[in-house]
């Protein structure tokens, strides 16, 4: 009888999906904690969030949130932003930084469910203290209290509702995250691709509703189709630029002309999408349908992401947990280095020259959306990609552990969990 050895990443997949040693817990936390910590001891903490809660205080003092010019969101956001706004500053100062890791661990936790990887492993307690601890934009992200935390948590648990059938679900938990922040309104072209209407609709509806009980309640709700869309349109003003990571804004600033950064992102774009439909048509032997989901939903927002003015290093926290969980899947991004090299941009602990840091900081943000882009298209478009199979190890928790585990039981040829 031939004995096939496990190879070295089978391996180190099967070590990563064991329990974590109580001390990598600890560590974990304690990462968690002191950057949630120093974050409200810092003088600008909450400095993106601040511009929502100005919104909700103009809302309940009866003036226009539109008369800023910062406040970019739909009306919906508003009402999101009242609760915040009634609370005293020196309770925000501390709940903020908390909420914004929670919201982040929550998008870590459904994707770790969406690729059956156990709760207490190594994979899920040590990712997401390393995550944390070496990756800048998750600690930026959390200082200034972007509401693209709420993506970030939404996007990977619409997609563990989709993965389970439940699009209507999925559709809801999109619809609220836009309803909040219009950033996963481009995944609405999943539920296109999976002809999935009444979910699309939900997505749709909860958002546009929310927004016209919003601007019923404000007055001149009109400013934010003739003041607030003109300035996005124009990638807003030099206050963003410093900051902003999209090859439109970025290209120019390396001396390009702006109308062939222009077409150069918007090839990019179109690549990246073209590359959408020929992964969401091809299903993988082995692919049970949450990988496919993953990479197709991480390619339409980083195709966006390239042409969006302005697009930041956070918004990258959208698709990299749902990549890093893919990790456990043969075939998949993090299983090649050229992944990992995509991200040294935006790593805490690389040395960067002072060049390169505060309002240049863009150029390495634009490496790593550019560079993530490409090899998520390049490897949906390769002629040579590997046959998918289920991990299987026996480092994970029993099943009378449900709180740890997330390994799907067979069913047929169907997983149900």
């Amino acid at each position: 009888m031939k004995w096939d050895r496990p190879s070295a990443a089978d391996r180190r997949t099967a070590w990563l999906l064991e329990p974590a040693p109580r001390s990598w817990r600890v560590v974990s936390l304690l990462i968690l904690l002191v950057i949630a910590v120093s974050t409200s001891l810092r003088a600008n903490w909450g400095s993106d969030n601040a511009f929502v809660v100005k919104a909700a205080d103009a809302l309940l003092a009866g003036v226009s949130p539109y008369e800023d010019k910062r406040f970019l969101y739909l009306p919906s956001a508003v009402i999101m932003a009242v609760p915040e706004a009634m609370l005293p500053q020196v309770v925000l100062r501390w709940l903020l930084p908390v909420g914004m890791t929670g919201l982040v661990g929550i998008g870590w936790w459904a994707s770790l469910r969406l690729f059956a990887v156990p709760l207490c492993s190594r994979f899920a307690v040590g990712g997401f203290g390393l995550l944390a601890l070496a990756y800048k934009p998750y600690v930026n992200l959390v200082l200034i209290g972007n509401w693209t935390a709420i993506s970030a948590a939404a996007l990977p648990v619409a997609l563990l509702l989709a993965h389970r059938r439940s699009w209507v679900a999925a559709g809801l938990v999109v619809g609220l995250a836009i309803a909040c922040k219009p950033m996963l309104v481009p995944v609405g072209l999943l539920f296109v691709l999976a002809r999935q209407w009444r979910g699309l609709a939900v997505a749709v509806l909860v958002p546009v509703g929310v927004s016209l009980a919003g601007a019923l309640l404000m007055p001149s709700p009109t400013l934010f189709f003739t003041k607030t869309l003109p300035f996005l349109f124009k990638g807003q003003d030099a206050y963003a630029l410093p900051w902003d990571a999209s090859p439109i804004a970025v290209l120019p600033r390396l001396g390009l002309p702006e109308p062939v950064a222009v077409v150069l992102a918007g090839a990019g774009a179109l690549a990246v999408l073209w590359a959408v439909a020929v992964r969401w048509r091809r299903e993988d032997d082995g692919d049970t349908g949450e990988l496919r989901l993953a990479e197709t939903a991480c390619m339409v927002m980083l195709a966006v992401f390239l042409v969006s003015r302005p697009s930041f290093d956070h918004y990258l926290l959208l698709v990299l947990p749902l990549l890093l969980a893919s990790g456990v899947r043969e075939g998949s991004m993090p299983r090649s280095p050229w992944f990992w090299v995509a991200l040294v941009p935006q790593l805490a602990v690389v040395p960067w020259p002072s060049e390169f840091e505060h309002k240049r900081r863009a150029f390495r943000d634009f490496a790593a959306l550019c560079a993530l882009a490409g090899l998520c298209a390049w490897r949906a478009l390769r002629p040579d990609r590997v046959t998918l199979e289920p991990v299987r190890t026996t480092g994970s928790p029993p099943r009378t552990e449900p709180e740890c585990a997330a390994t799907p039981v067979e069913t047929g040829s169907r997983t149900a969990f």
